[in-house]
């Protein structure tokens, strides 16, 4: 019986995936203005769980940028989409990305892109 309650539970809980992960990064500098691409893998499952965007963040933590993804990638990982106007402050060497999915939020972990 526990064996019946066990296999209903998961069948009832959304399917869960591991963050998604910023595999690689481009920067593309025109004065201080950027376009950024980002490669990002996540074991997408359709429209309950998939990553939804990454943010681009200057050292203190400080949003510069957020690409909004409007759908799944289930049949497409990794992907790479790019965010232009990306305004980077003077006086940093870096900028850290950080993606997000809809069922989890921001992923733990960060992808540092230098600037030079």
């Amino acid at each position: 019986m526990r064996y019946v309650f066990a296999f209903l539970a998961c069948c009832a809980s959304p399917a869960f995936a591991d963050d998604p992960v910023v595999e690689a990064a481009t920067i593309s500098m025109s004065g201080n203005t950027a376009t950024i691409s980002v490669t990002i893998r996540h074991g997408d499952t359709g429209w309950d769980h998939y990553a939804d965007g990454w943010a681009v963040l200057a050292p203190d933590g400080t949003q510069l940028g957020y690409r909004k993804l409007l759908h799944p990638h289930e049949n497409e990982q990794p992907f790479t989409r790019s965010l232009s106007g990306v305004s980077i402050p003077a006086g940093i060497d870096h900028v850290l990305i950080r993606a997000n999915d809809n069922v989890t939020g921001a992923a733990q972990d960060t992808y540092r892109l230098n600037l030079r």
